[in-house]
């Protein structure tokens, strides 16, 4: 599965794509956790009641007609230590595919949106554990490339949620209804070692749509395939995995708005608000970030929606719930970049001898 392309897209075929209740219910499951075991779609069909044929041509009629994004292993950044933070860019606002091109050239840039506020061009970056740049210096490098007349860093001080699930068969309600909070997930780097390395480089990547998805990756690395479900599931408990699950294309699959909400928590509040703005069903992403003297905002809530309408429903549902009423809302417009990130590649240390001679 290692060295597959990423699909980097604009708002270019974007039109949702109508859906049965069967395609939602199995898009669902695919997004909830795909399972680490040697036949997962039988497993998921068992939980759809249908075949597993049958699961396995809806699905790929659902990668064609690009609602799937990709199935794929979805590991921790932090906890493989890779340095990243979310990054507001203000650029020329006439101009804002020129300084999108240049950020997003970068292979540790997974995400970038053209968003209406002063600050236009947000992005998530990373950069490899023995970056001779680092993050400062990598974002000096992209500002003064990208023309960007300032940057603000918003690095994760506490991460609160990070599950992007799109609820397929359930209205604005479930959206905007609160579940069980969660404790704020570990953010620190973990130990990990060559074959961690490894087995990251044969996994990540695009997960064929076969009965035995996982077996080219195991005879990739030339181990029983059962020798690689454990190290996976034992790479999910160390956290270094955090699952396997399919990633949709939001408006393909009807989400045609996010909204980044963003509230002025006070202190003292913050870490019960945090728990409690994540458990709803359509924040996707939740995170403590600093605040500055005219960004005051230090709670994040991503909400994801049909319509702008129904991101204000799930943002007026927390307000109603949490008392925090002030709060800013930033709409995406274009999406410059969205992939994920390949891990242990030579892209990384090729920018840098590029565009920094290091």
């Amino acid at each position: 599965m290692a060295g597959v392309s990423p699909k980097i897209r604009s708002r270019k075929d974007g039109a949702a794509v109508a859906l049965d209740d069967v395609d939602k219910h199995l898009l669902n499951l695919l997004q909830g956790s795909f399972p680490i075991e040697p036949r997962p779609f039988a497993r998921v069909a068992e939980l759809a009641e249908i075949g597993e044929d049958e699961v396995m041509a809806r699905t790929r009629r659902l990668l064609d007609e690009r609602i799937i994004r990709q199935i794929t292993p979805i590991y921790d950044t932090r906890a493989f230590g890779y340095g990243s933070m979310l990054v507001a860019a203000k650029v020329d606002p006439e101009l804002p595919w020129r300084a999108a091109k240049v950020i997003n050239a970068h292979p540790g840039v997974s995400h970038n949106y053209l968003r209406n506020h002063d600050f236009n061009i947000w992005f998530t970056i990373a950069v490899e554990p023995d970056s001779k740049l680092g993050l400062q210096g990598t974002l000096d490098v992209l500002a003064r490339e990208a023309g960007a007349e300032s940057i603000r860093q918003l690095p994760t001080l506490k991460l609160f949620k990070i599950r992007m699930d799109l609820e397929m068969r359930e209205g604005t309600k479930a959206l905007a209804t609160a579940a069980v909070a969660e404790e704020p997930a570990e953010t620190e780097p973990q130990p990990y070692d060559e074959w961690d390395r490894a087995v990251v480089r044969a996994t990540q990547g695009d997960m064929p749509v076969v009965p035995e998805p996982y077996a080219a990756a195991a005879a990739e690395l030339g181990v029983p395939q059962t020798e690689l479900l454990a190290h996976l599931e034992g790479m999910r408990e160390r956290r270094l995995l955090r699952r396997v699950a399919a990633i949709l294309f939001h408006r393909r699959a009807g989400f045609s708005a996010n909204g980044m909400g963003v509230w002025k928590v006070p202190d003292g509040l913050i870490a019960e608000m945090g728990p409690r703005m994540a458990s709803f069903r359509g924040i996707s992403h939740c995170y403590q970030r600093p605040t500055y003297e005219d960004w005051p905002y230090s709670v994040f809530t991503m909400a994801h929606g049909r319509s702008k309408e129904e991101c204000d429903a799930i943002l007026d549902a927390i307000a109603e719930d949490t008392g925090i009423e002030d709060r800013s809302t930033l709409y995406s417009s274009t999406e410059f970049k969205k992939i994920r990130l390949l891990y242990f590649t030579e892209d990384f240390k090729n920018w840098e001898r590029e565009h920094a001679g290091v």
